[in-house]
């Protein structure tokens, strides 16, 4: 029987929900700043080939295909070596003491493995957590030091007389 794997958080980042829509909406860019992303490849339309390595020694293939890009919901359907689903939740956020705009990212993840990581997936459920873990850590940190490279590049809003 197929182990469902279930994944859920929420993190806040210090920019606006149509500029986190804009990051992850652009899968080519992810190697640029999350490190567990080795490439993307596009396929046409809406789908891309991504490959995903994070502490264990295995890449991950998959074929993500968007189902909606619009904020505040962004979603996608995973294929490959994980089958199953993937969205993140945007929604206005103040942030810590109301000081910055910014967005609470809700993430959740459906996926079951398939081939050997299937078949493994009971007895080594705790290990793969785990590295999903890792891997959402790398997102989480990679995305704010992105949004606020990018956030420092603009410069600051024009000023009206």
């Amino acid at each position: 029987m197929a182990v469902v794997h279930r994944f859920h958080e929420a993190w806040h980042v210090a920019a606006p929900p149509d500029q986190v829509a804009r990051t992850l909406s652009d899968l080519a860019g992810y190697p640029s700043w999350w490190p567990e992303v080795v490439a993307v490849a596009a396929l046409g339309g809406d789908s891309a080939r991504v490959l995903c390595r994070s502490r264990l020694p295995y890449t991950l293939d998959l074929v993500l295909t968007a189902v909606t890009r619009e904020a505040p919901r962004l979603e996608v359907t995973v294929e490959g070596h994980l089958e199953g689903w993937v969205r993140f939740d945007l929604v206005p956020d103040p942030g810590p003491r109301g000081t910055a705009e910014g967005t609470l990212l809700d993430f959740h993840q459906e996926v079951v493995a398939t081939g050997w990581l299937g078949a493994a997936s009971r007895p080594l459920r705790p290990v793969l957590h785990w590295n999903h873990h890792r891997m959402m850590q790398g997102c989480r940190d990679g995305l704010a030091r992105h949004l606020t490279v990018g956030a420092r590049q603009a410069g600051p809003p024009p000023v009206s007389l």
